[in-house]
């Protein structure tokens, strides 16, 4: 089974968003139980909080739920036992490299769709719907990549 970690800045918008959004593409493609997959945060500001109310509306829009879900902060540990690190943004990125042994399973989420952008943060924008429609584009290459 491939573990799968989507990362961003606090673990409440984005990252958890990637978490459910793909878990619902594996669900469609009846690949639930060939992937592990859970998120996490590069800082410690959020940890133990619920997904941000926005985030969580947005996701339900699209019939996703992510009851349960409070942010953790990635450790060393979930750098071995991870096979993929995906990042929302080129600075999560730099923080992944303080934090765990080595950047070689670390990535950008939209890398895998061709783009060399950052997932819209919304904590900024205020616009969960673009945000949203990043990690769509982005976890649907992604999956198609996995099962290449």
């Amino acid at each position: 089974m491939k573990k799968v970690i989507f990362v961003c800045h606090g673990n409440i918008c984005r990252s958890p968003m990637a978490e459910f959004i793909f878990r619902a593409m594996l669900k469609d493609r009846g690949l639930e139980g060939k992937y592990e997959v859970s998120s996490a945060a590069v800082s410690c500001e959020e940890i133990g909080n619920p997904v941000y109310p926005p985030a969580r509306a947005v996701l339900a829009e699209h019939g996703i739920s992510c009851r349960g879900k409070t942010a953790r902060r990635i450790t060393e540990d979930d750098y071995y036992d991870a096979d993929l690190i995906i990042a929302m943004d080129s600075s999560n990125l730099r923080y992944l490299s303080r934090l765990l042994p080595s950047n070689d399973k670390t990535h950008l989420l939209l890398s895998f769709a061709g783009e060399s952008r950052d997932v819209a943060d919304p904590w900024y924008t205020d616009d969960f719907e673009t945000c949203f429609d990043d990690i769509v584009c982005g976890c649907s290459a992604l999956l198609d990549w996995l099962e290449g």
